[in-house]
């Protein structure tokens, strides 16, 4: 389909630049024949004049013949009682074919007169000269031809074949050059066919030239550059998931195989216990995964305005087993999903919990036109390297995973596609002892 695409635009661009020669060339056409005919016609019209004068010369040196064999042209000559006294071949015995004179006090008139029988009907250049004479007037007309419009038949055919030539040559020059423009377009059809989910490495061929096309593989290769990415990160999220959630049914499993070893030995109640617990952490794992799923589907949430000094009043009330210390500036508003906001907020305060040694502080104020939601908390903190891995999927830092044990590794995740779901950031800032997030969410005018 693209091979014919590519073959109708080449088509359609050398027939657009034919036609466009073949009109180029009607006009120039045109205006060569209409100059050339015009000059022709000044040249004829002084041809006969020129055999008019020397009729009227050979009148005044009372020499004229009553045959003018030499002339080109056909001339009457007329006497003072009008009668034809001398003639060319071609009109001797023809009555006088005109009555055309000079104005009064004129010595001269051309005129093109048509529908002489004598002439067949053609056109034709008439010169008129009065010639003085004590006698009378006498009247000389001289007759040519008047040149076809189209000159002559050879400068028809000249021309046609010159521009026949000229509207050949444009369509195979112009179907080569957009044939070569478009063979890159091709290669890079080629290859994007090529390229599945299993190959998602490959790019497709760059040309050397600095054009459009140039700029589409760039854009093309920059875009499969990111589909690669994502494809990677959807299988790294895949393994990380099926493995978080292979622990806690492999964990129930095994609690249930020993459980069923000794039957009558077994504390079933310590046994559920357990159970309960796996479960728990696999209910979050999937719990999370959904959010997860429906932020990145782009689901709408309830938006309304939100102080955020209540809501982080509200969810630093239950208890929690470090102190939770707060700043809380009135009067922060968001436009905002509470509930969205909230898990944020928990998600932060659970992963604060975690890694302090004894006390978090939470954080509200403006800045500018600008909510600023800080957690911090006094732990070992998270070095800068490390600060954008964190919010990886499914991701633990070696050096906390013993104590980050009860996370699913989807909680930071969660509170950034929160954040940005709302137009704002979520960063990691330096701080003097341990790990500081920053939200920032504009503020509702």
């Amino acid at each position: 389909m693209i091979t014919r695409l590519g073959r109708s635009i080449r088509a359609r661009l050398a027939l657009f630049a034919s036609v466009a020669m073949a009109l180029l060339c009607l006009v120039a056409c045109t205006l060569l024949l209409w100059s050339t005919h015009n000059t022709l016609v000044d040249i004829r019209t002084n041809e006969i004049i020129g055999s008019a004068l020397r009729a009227v010369h050979l009148i005044k040196e009372h020499e004229l013949p009553q045959t003018l064999d030499s002339e080109p042209y056909s001339i009457q000559v007329i006497d003072p009682e009008g009668r034809v006294v001398s003639a060319t071949p071609d009109l001797r015995g023809a009555a006088r074919l005109t009555a055309l004179a000079p104005e009064a006090g004129g010595t001269s008139r051309i005129d093109t007169v048509c529908g002489v029988p004598r002439f067949h009907d053609k056109c034709q250049v008439t010169v008129t000269f009065r010639v003085y004479d004590q006698q009378g007037d006498w009247m000389v007309h001289a007759f040519g031809p008047v040149p076809p419009w189209y000159v002559s038949l050879a400068a028809v055919v000249l021309l046609t074949g010159v521009s026949a030539a000229l509207v050949v040559l444009t369509w195979f020059g112009a179907s080569r050059m957009v044939a070569k423009t478009l063979a890159p377009v091709d290669s890079i059809t080629g290859r994007l066919a090529e390229i599945t989910a299993g190959n998602v490495g490959m790019r497709v061929p760059v040309p050397e030239n600095a054009d459009e096309i140039r700029a589409l593989a760039e854009t093309a290769n920059q875009t499969l550059a990111r589909l690669q990415e994502a494809v990677e990160q959807q299988r790294r999220f895949v393994s990380d998931a099926s493995h978080d959630l292979r622990s806690p049914v492999t964990a129930m499993r095994a609690e249930l195989e020993e459980a069923m070893l000794a039957a009558d030995e077994t504390d079933w109640h310590e046994t559920g216990n357990r159970l309960l617990n796996s479960l728990d952490r696999l209910q979050n794992i999937v719990t999370d995964l959904l959010t997860l799923a429906r932020l990145d589907a782009g689901e709408p949430g309830r938006l309304a305005p939100v102080d955020l000094a209540e809501l982080v009043r509200a969810e630093t009330a239950r208890p929690r087993s470090k102190k939770v210390v707060t700043s809380l500036e009135p009067g922060v508003v968001v436009t905002a999903d509470r509930i969205r906001l909230a898990r944020l907020l928990t998600n932060l305060l659970d992963n604060a919990e975690r890694h302090a040694e004894s006390r978090v502080i939470v954080s509200v104020r403006r800045i500018r036109q600008q909510a600023a939601l800080e957690v911090v908390d006094d732990g070992a903190g998270i070095a800068p390297e490390h600060r954008e891995l964190v919010f990886r999927r499914f991701t633990r830092l070696d050096a906390s995973r013993s104590r980050d044990a009860g996370g699913t590794g989807l909680g930071l995740p969660i509170a950034r596609e929160i954040a940005q779901a709302h137009g704002g950031t979520l960063t990691i800032e330096d701080s003097d002892k341990g790990a500081r997030f920053v939200l920032s969410i504009p503020i509702t005018d």
